[in-house]
């Protein structure tokens, strides 16, 4: 690979990461999902605005992925409420991890998940999860291929359409700081 450079985002990159959120969402779901309902969740829960505000939010970590200073994927790590299923674990969420489409199968989400992996190993975590679209075949295979097993299924809106993510789990305990 060219030269990849991952690094950590702040205020001043607040539109980058909103403007790179939407497109990669929508590159990732607009094919598989109604117009209608993938404008309603673009205006309502994926607004810009909404997007930039994230960025600066305590507990939000988010990860921007470069090749040759061209942005390229990007990441959204979260201190969040953990799912019932994972009990009270000290964990970490990938909240998001997207790579532009002309930028799949470069090794960019690998180097983003291993920095993701990276950083809640540095927190000291136990355990690092995320929610993925059960009909998202190429994401769970890349999520399974970095250890990550289901261990549960939650509800997510996407505009009017009620669908099922998987939640996956990877356990950190193995890992030596």
């Amino acid at each position: 690979m060219r030269n990849l450079i991952i690094r950590t985002a702040d205020e001043a990159d607040a539109a980058l990461i909103a403007d790179l959120s939407r497109q990669t969402f929508y590159e990732t779901f607009a094919a598989q999902n109604t117009k209608a309902d993938m404008e309603k969740f673009m205006d309502e829960q994926f607004s810009r605005e909404l997007l930039m505000k994230q960025v600066c939010e305590p507990g939000n970590t988010f990860l921007i992925a470069f090749v040759d200073d061209q942005t390229a994927g990007y990441a959204r790590l979260k201190e969040s409420e953990n799912p019932a299923v994972l009990g009270n674990v000290n964990s970490l969420e990938i909240s998001r991890i997207y790579v532009l489409n002309t930028a799949i199968g470069t090794g960019i989400g690998k180097a983003l998940m291993e920095e993701c992996i990276r950083l809640a190993l540095q927190r000291n975590k136990e355990v690092i999860w995320l929610g993925v679209w059960e009909h998202n075949t190429r994401a769970i295979s890349f999520y399974t291929k970095f250890g990550f097993m289901k261990i549960g299924t939650h509800l997510f809106l996407l505009g009017n359409d009620l669908q099922t993510d998987w939640l996956m789990k990877k356990d950190l305990t193995a890992f030596e700081n």
